[in-house]
């Protein structure tokens, strides 16, 4: 069984700092930003049969100030001209992501947006699908997929998107169809590998992938754009450090773009009960070989297959090496551990390291809780249960601040840390 947990945001990203110095400027062009996102969301209304045009919140992550198309119930936002600005409080974490806050559901986007039209639109349209999406009968779950940091989990991975590279570019049907029964293969085969993964990777991309497919489809790109698009967006996901909870964005928009050529609004017709790797199977024809094995063995050097193994060899060597050291920097050395009481959490999704059954380590994020807000730039393990999170021990104490390794607690009032004698650990206990 997968637990449940509330997360605010799956994405962390930062900007550059002189963002801030001109964010006064930007007030025109958020404006139109809104303007752009409402028209088109109200011209693709078939995707869903509505329109998902709603609350917005577009955050300077430097300055922690915002702009909205909408205004709130408590009076924060103020009304600038034709939107509405004010200031994030502390507490909440920003990320790109949906928020109930101040009586709303609101999209929050960090700023600043992409100069290009089509990306911004797509971004813009992926969180307020998010928004949407209890309403369109998707749950908000979110699940990590391990399996995808081992290394046949990610050559598989890898090369079932090398083969969905070529069923883009490619003109023939014939071919096209043959890729895509070779991408399918290589999932198949790797979901035989590890027991369950078919069903983590079908959350995710019920989560993930369908929000990433709607903003694709809303940014009204053409063919041509697409295709660029695509192929682009999955040679950038290649060098991810890792593919655990970042490979949907990559997957169900290309076969979804490829499937809709065929079959318009093929969306409407799942749920969140559809195993799409089996919806696509059957909407593309796809006849599954009785030895998968031996089926993909003979076609994986057509996707740079050797290249692909050799380098995820060498990765293996390396990740070994640095999760020893995660293990004795956070589990067996002294270390501060913070058990969450109600959390709400924003990482980067591209970098995160599985340690075997003891969790996750995530190099950067930030954590709010009624402890305070912890905020990591370098390493902190989080618990398989999400039930806490493991820093260094604290080297600072600075009345509210308390400061570690690349790592600061805002503590509190009523909390502590304290200090077990007999394992030299740290612990937070309230006054």
């Amino acid at each position: 069984m997968i637990k449940r947990f509330y997360i605010l945001a799956l994405l962390f990203v930062f900007t550059q700092s002189s963002f801030g110095q001109k964010i006064s400027t930007y007030q025109d062009s958020i404006e139109t930003y809104f303007n752009e996102i409402k028209v088109e969301t109200n011209k693709h209304q078939q995707i869903w049969s509505v329109d998902l045009y709603g609350p917005m919140l577009l955050v300077n992550p430097n300055t922690r100030q915002l702009f909205a198309n909408f205004p709130d119930t408590a009076g924060i936002l103020k009304q600038v001209g034709k939107i509405y600005s004010g200031f994030l409080p502390n507490e909440i974490n920003i990320a790109n992501t949906s928020i109930n806050w101040n009586g709303r559901n609101w999209a929050m986007i960090i700023l600043p947006l992409s100069e290009n039209k089509q990306d911004r639109l797509s971004l813009l349209a992926h969180e307020l699908f998010h928004v949407s999406q209890p309403l369109l009968g998707f749950k908000l779950l979110s699940t990590e997929n391990n399996h995808l940091d081992q290394k046949d989990g990610r050559i598989y991975l890898r090369l079932e998107l090398e083969a969905l590279k070529k069923a883009i570019q490619t003109n023939s049907s014939i071919e096209q169809k043959t890729y895509l029964t070779d991408a399918l293969n290589f999932r198949k085969f790797r979901h035989s590998l590890y027991p369950g993964s078919d069903t983590t990777e079908n959350l995710l991309e019920l989560n993930e992938g369908i929000a990433e497919y709607t903003g694709f489809v809303i940014g009204g790109r053409d063919k041509k754009q697409s295709i660029e698009h695509f192929v682009q967006s999955i040679n950038s996901f290649m060098v991810n450090p890792t593919f655990v909870r970042s490979f949907a964005y990559q997957t169900i928009p290309v076969y979804g773009y490829l499937l809709a050529n065929a079959k318009g609004n093929w969306n409407k017709e799942i749920s969140a009960k559809t195993n799409l790797t089996d919806y696509f199977i059957k909407a593309f024809d796809i006849s599954k070989p009785n030895d998968l094995k031996k089926a993909t063995d003979l076609i994986l050097n057509q996707y740079n297959g050797k290249l692909i193994i050799a380098e995820e060899t060498a990765r293996e060597e390396k990740t070994k090496k640095l999760i020893a050291e995660y293990k004795s920097k956070f589990i067996t050395q002294p270390h501060f551990e913070l058990v969450f009481e109600h959390m709400s959490v924003s990482f980067d999704p591209r970098n995160i390291m599985p340690i075997d059954e003891e969790g996750s380590v995530y190099p950067n994020i930030r954590v709010s809780d009624k402890w305070g807000v912890l905020t990591v730039k370098n390493g902190a393990l989080m618990s398989p249960n999400w039930d806490k999170i493991s820093v260094t021990v604290p080297i600072k104490f600075d009345n509210k601040i308390i400061s570690g390794d690349d790592w600061t607690l805002e503590i509190s009032d009523g909390y502590s840390v304290i200090k077990n004698e007999n394992t030299g650990n740290y612990s937070l206990i309230k006054k």
